[in-house]
């Protein structure tokens, strides 16, 4: 798992968060597998894609979950540069057999029509153009809930979390078989 704050378990116990919880339910029904989370809160695509080579060096994954880009988004980096970041990440994953599952993101339509829509595209033309498979979106059901997000209305709130694997985790099972 390659990803920021949202699977870093912002604001909780790592434990907390929804790739532990999935982690647990895995253990449960494919005890054989096992997942490494390597979420860094704050983390750009530009930022994973430098510390991928190392991870996938060591780890050797089967698979490689990738929720990235809400940071790039945040800080208006251009979509040709989130795009490219998310090319290269499959491509390194694929140069060692493992299969991708991009987790997109969303952004708040603050940043324009134009940009907003580029940075939801960018999740399909990756996906797409490398035979990815791409992911429902992660915070369905939870971003637009106060409820389920912390104060700062960014990330989700640890009674999101189980929403959140189970956003996530079908897709997961899908790509396992």
């Amino acid at each position: 798992m390659l990803g920021d704050s949202i699977s870093a378990a912002y604001g909780m116990s790592l434990e907390q968060g929804w790739v532990a919880l999935m982690g647990r339910e895995l253990g449960n029904t494919h005890p054989d597998y096992t997942i490494v989370n390597a979420s860094i809160s704050g983390e750009t695509t530009a930022g994973a894609l430098q510390r991928l080579p190392a991870l996938l060096e060591k780890h050797q994954p089967n698979f490689l979950i990738i929720e990235l880009g809400g940071n790039d988004g945040l800080r208006g980096y251009p979509i040709i540069t989130l795009r490219a970041n998310l090319l290269g990440m499959v491509e390194q994953a694929r140069e060692i057999n493992a299969k991708v599952i991009l987790v997109p993101m969303e952004i708040p339509p603050n940043y324009g029509n134009r940009y907003t829509e580029g940075f939801r595209e960018s999740y399909v033309v990756v996906a797409d153009n490398t035979n990815s498979t791409l992911a429902p979106f992660l915070l369905a059901g939870v971003a637009t809930d106060p409820k389920l997000m912390q104060a700062d209305g960014i990330h989700p709130t640890v009674e999101a979390q189980p929403l959140l694997m189970n956003n996530f985790l079908p897709t997961l099972l899908e790509v396992m078989q």
